[in-house]
């Protein structure tokens, strides 16, 4: 397949690009930069020049390829605060309205990324997140697969996790060192999920193999790992004190930190033939590493 992937850069994206090509799809990949552009080349993919906010680009892109990976999304709106999320949310759900419609009427598959914020915990790939999170990915998947696009959507575990990690578990990790303590919220008990960032990229590749059939993928491989579990490896490394602590602590994080994201892969899991190969989420950020930043 000719496979057009937003976000080619990025940390998922990147490694989706990367397990396309492996498989023997020809790719193209819309980057931002000179330098995120030569890093697209020398993994041996083509590339388009844009952003989300070029439509124009982004409806040509996906009307020449057979199939579309979004996983794009402006990462600058996690940065400090969550003061410019609405934004990247509305610039997100263009870009896949665009996507989508450039598809309509066809059998090319539309793969969006969203995450698991929403879900209640241990849900399947049926059940839709509840309302009120600001990111409209699914809402806009959906819309477009009304409007007669073939669109599943792959939901990411809060921690796609590897060396080179640059999400939410290095932000822990960077408070951590910043108040001299890895805390966690009341007894600790929430879970994340967690999915190596090469078993998420083998899942993007497997859905467009089998057609994009369902309408949501799980991104899953440790299912329930309490996030005191996350605290206490994170101090063990960095010879810190791990402590509850109230919600303030963790500033505009705290609906992260405390939150349930714990989902089940079962569907996924048999639907594809996915079968998780990485290191698991406490082993990886077990690793030296993680710390050496």
């Amino acid at each position: 397949m000719k496979v057009f992937v937003t976000g080619a850069s990025g940390w998922v994206g990147s490694a989706v690009v990367d397990e396309l090509l492996r498989a023997g799809h020809a790719v193209t990949g819309l980057v931002r930069t000179d330098k995120k552009a030569e890093a697209v080349y020398a993994a041996g993919a083509q590339v388009v020049r844009g952003t989300l906010d070029d439509l124009d680009t982004l409806r040509t892109a996906a009307a020449s390829a057979d199939a579309v990976v979004h996983t794009a999304f402006n990462h600058e709106a996690f940065n400090g605060d969550f003061s410019k999320f609405a934004e990247a949310a509305e610039q997100d759900r263009r870009a896949i309205e665009t996507l989508g419609a450039a598809l309509e009427g066809s059998q090319r598959p539309l793969l969006v990324t969203s995450g698991l914020a929403g879900m209640a915990r241990g849900a399947s790939e049926s059940e839709a997140p509840r309302p009120g999170f600001p990111r409209q990915s699914e809402q806009a998947a959906n819309a477009a697969r009304e409007r007669g696009a073939r669109v599943a959507t792959v939901r990411l575990a809060p921690s796609v996790h590897g060396i080179g990690d640059y999400g939410f578990v290095p932000m822990l990790i960077r408070a951590a060192r910043r108040h001299g303590v890895s805390a966690y919220i009341g007894a600790g008990e929430n879970c994340w999920s967690g999915v190596h960032r090469r078993d998420a990229a083998r899942v993007y590749r497997l859905a467009l193999e089998h057609g994009a059939t369902q309408t949501a993928y799980h991104a899953v491989a440790d299912e329930a790992v309490p996030f005191k579990a996350i605290a206490e490896t994170i101090g063990r490394r960095l010879g810190l004190p791990v402590q509850s602590r109230e919600r303030e602590h963790f500033e505009w994080f705290a609906h992260m930190a405390g939150g349930d994201m714990a989902v089940s892969s079962r569907r996924t899991r048999e639907v594809l033939g996915w079968a998780p190969m990485g290191a698991g989420l406490l082993a990886d950020i077990d690793q030296p590493a993680y710390y050496a930043g």
